[in-house]
């Protein structure tokens, strides 16, 4: 998930775990906490556009990671605040759970999170959540502001848990959605002569009821958008081909090879004048919903690769203004 989210459920859990025994440094603490895994951020300094890629959300959002830092973490706090009343097993409880949380939050998304590196290298993701979804954070964000305000721990306390409850039956609510879209999705291609069992669902950004679809067929992927409340569970598809042929000659290529193993098989590859281009299907189409042959999000320039630091973001929102969200807004409400 996106940084402030992050912060702010940490900060929500840090105050229902930790309050009474440390005060009002309990939700600061949670925010930082939540906030750990992401020092990989750290990575993209030192470096190449591809291996980072693969480096973040990886050993620091291990498992094992979380098992040796929460107890570094816990002698460390119990060591500088003496004066609380937080053991070392109550410290490292904190601390690991938080970072538990933290990296079973990213596996909503589509990005993919190594949970159990550095011994196997699968990357995990549920396709549930986008990465920033305001109806998910919301509640947590006026919980943790009104920490601020409220002087009371009960009060505070309760804020917490009423924002955490909400967030949590919207979490609820988007895997629902997920079932229903991927219902949908096998109804479709089991009527049709291009059904290879594989597929993506995920949604589009800042929402759990439009969702962007990836078939996979014997040359490439069909493509699609269905929302939730569309009147027909007939979905459109438009082909790209995956044209594996344009890099015939690059089987070495170390970025081409990190970038398929990044995507989990969800691409394609296209030319752009003279510029060979890698696309990751998984993070969608640039307002695909209204643009159903617009290109992909997260589209890696192969023959340059130092000019992709921002591969993943600079997609993301491209010409993204009021009549985009007017559109977005629109095919949500279905057709």
């Amino acid at each position: 998930m996106d940084t402030l989210t992050h912060i702010v459920l940490g900060a929500c859990v840090g105050e229902v775990l930790a309050e009474k025994n440390i005060g009002r440094k309990a939700w600061i603490f949670g925010a930082l906490a939540q906030s750990l895994p992401d020092i990989d951020a750290i990575g993209s300094l030192f470096l190449s556009p591809s291996e980072n890629l693969l480096a973040h959300r990886g050993i620091t959002h291990s498992l094992f990671f979380i098992l040796m830092s929460s107890f570094v973490l816990a002698y460390i706090s119990r060591t500088v605040l003496r004066t609380t009343s937080m053991n070392m097993r109550q410290w490292a409880f904190f601390w690991g759970l938080q970072s538990l949380i933290h990296i079973f939050l990213d596996t909503f998304n589509n990005y993919g999170t190594g949970w159990f590196e550095p011994f196997y290298h699968a990357r995990y993701s549920f396709n549930i959540l986008f990465v920033a979804d305001p109806f998910f954070t919301l509640p947590v964000l006026i919980a943790a502001v009104s920490f601020v305000f409220i002087k009371k721990q009960l009060r505070r306390r309760k804020w917490a848990i009423g924002g955490l409850t909400i967030t949590s039956l919207y979490l609820l609510y988007a895997c629902i959605n997920k079932q229903l879209v991927n219902a949908t999705v096998e109804k479709n291609i089991s009527s049709t002569q291009y059904q290879q069992g594989r597929f993506l669902t995920t949604p589009t950004p800042l929402n759990t009821w439009l969702w962007y679809i990836a078939v996979a067929d014997s040359n490439g992927y069909r493509i699609a958008h269905h929302s939730v409340f569309d009147h027909s569970d007939s979905l459109s598809f438009t082909f790209f081909p995956k044209l594996d042929s344009l890099v015939t000659n690059r089987t070495e290529d170390k970025d081409l090879q990190r970038l398929i193993v990044f995507s989990q098989n969800f691409y394609t590859l296209e030319k752009w004048g003279d510029s060979l281009i890698f696309n990751d299907l998984r993070f969608g189409q640039i307002q695909g919903w209204s643009n159903p042959k617009g290109k992909f999000v997260f589209h890696y320039f192969l023959h340059a690769p130092a000019e992709n630091m921002m591969v993943i973001q600079r997609g993301r929102f491209e010409n993204f203004g009021m009549k985009e969200i007017r559109q977005l807004v629109k095919r949500i409400r279905g057709n």
